[in-house]
């Protein structure tokens, strides 16, 4: 019988599931542990999951530890996102090369076979349809992005846990997905899978496992757990933080923050949603050949806001804000949504320990005032 979406099943693990996937011709990137901490690569089995693991993370601290040796997605999110997959770091863009009456451009398209993402958290689901408004919105679409976009699968798991940095129940994108998947595995906690399909091409990897029906206790378990995620966190974003920023650009806030923070791009490194990019030229030394490269960038950097005649942003303060208010105020007049998902990467991955929630609830609370 075909597996429509919208199905649920159960499985005993995710074994089969990666085993049906890699039968189906797919590569798959996955979660592992790689130099302490959880990276997305490409899985060569089922065994390179990091069953097993949990982390401790807070401000400035990330940590893996050893959980529950049967749980196999005890961990949250980890430094790395799946944007490195979908818009690479570094990126040929074309190469050039001299003729005799003058030179021939070869666009670049890098290799990119059908490729499943396995386990992706809602928050990062949420993420990767954020970039979709960055790199195809109606104006502007990036036929890289597009093409690498097209050839993934999505299969998602469901959070049963948050960590110390976790705020995405405050910005409405997890910690469960209800959307933006192919396949959707939630641990339960008494053992087991509850499997959903979420589209047509997840119905056909799904055909090829032996599956048993979901009852409705397993449903009410998973929705269980999701909640119970939900409800660990306590961390969250002001609800009206967009247009606390646009009124607060004064704040005295900014130089207490700009007083720790580093410049050092961390947080926009590991945002899974920031898409900030810079265009180098390369040559050989005969300039006989040339190449273009699209490379990540921060607005961090001073060079980032550079015109003729100098930087326009030279302070941390003012990139700080920039960045501050772009994600959670102005991001929303040109995406019509927010640009932060609460991951808490961010958070977590800030070298000072940087809460962005914490930021942004003091320019919220009035300022005290003395009378004269």
């Amino acid at each position: 019988m075909p597996v429509q979406a919208g199905d649920r099943y159960q499985i005993e693990s995710p074994q089969p599931l990666v085993a049906a996937l890699r039968q189906a011709g797919f590569r798959i990137v996955g979660p592992q542990a790689s130099d302490g901490a959880i990276v997305y690569e490409e899985l060569d089995s089922s065994q390179s999951l990091p069953r097993g693991l949990t982390d401790e993370q807070s401000g400035g601290h990330y940590r893996l530890k050893n959980g529950d040796p049967n749980r196999w997605f005890d961990y949250v999110v980890g430094p790395q996102s799946w944007k490195k997959h979908l818009f690479p770091a570094h990126q040929k863009l074309w190469s050039a090369a001299r003729t005799s009456d003058g030179f021939d451009i070869n666009p670049s398209e890098d290799e990119y076979p059908k490729t499943a993402f396995f386990g992706v958290r809602a928050c990062e689901i949420a993420a990767m349809q954020i970039q979709d408004k960055v790199f195809d919105n109606g104006q502007f679409a990036d036929s890289g992005y597009g093409r690498r976009r097209a050839a993934t699968l999505i299969v998602a798991v469901q959070c049963a846990r948050s960590a110390e940095t976790c705020f995405c129940a405050s910005m409405n994108t997890g910690p469960r997905a209800d959307s933006g998947f192919d396949i959707a595995l939630t641990e339960l906690e008494t053992g087991g899978f509850l499997v959903e399909c979420g589209s047509e091409a997840g119905g056909v990897v799904l055909e090829g496992l032996a599956l048993s029906e979901a009852t409705d206790a397993d449903w009410d378990a998973a929705k269980a757990a999701t909640d119970k995620a939900a409800a660990m966190q306590t961390r969250k974003m002001v609800g009206n933080v967009a247009e606390v920023l646009r009124e607060h650009l004064d704040h005295p806030r900014w130089d207490e923050v700009a007083d720790r923070c580093l410049s050092c791009a961390n947080c926009t490194l590991a945002c899974p949603t920031c898409f900030c990019s810079d265009v180098e030229e390369v040559t050989d030394l005969s300039g006989e050949h040339a190449e273009r490269w699209r490379v990540w960038d921060s607005c961090f950097s001073l060079d980032f806001s550079y015109i003729h005649g100098g930087a326009v942003r030279t302070s941390t303060k003012s990139r700080y804000r920039q960045w501050m208010t772009h994600k959670l105020s102005s991001w929303h007049d040109q995406f019509d949504t927010s640009g932060c998902v609460g991951c808490g990467r961010c958070i977590a991955w800030c070298p000072v320990g940087i809460d962005i929630t914490e930021e942004a609830e003091a320019m919220a609370t009035p300022m005290e005032t003395t009378e004269g």
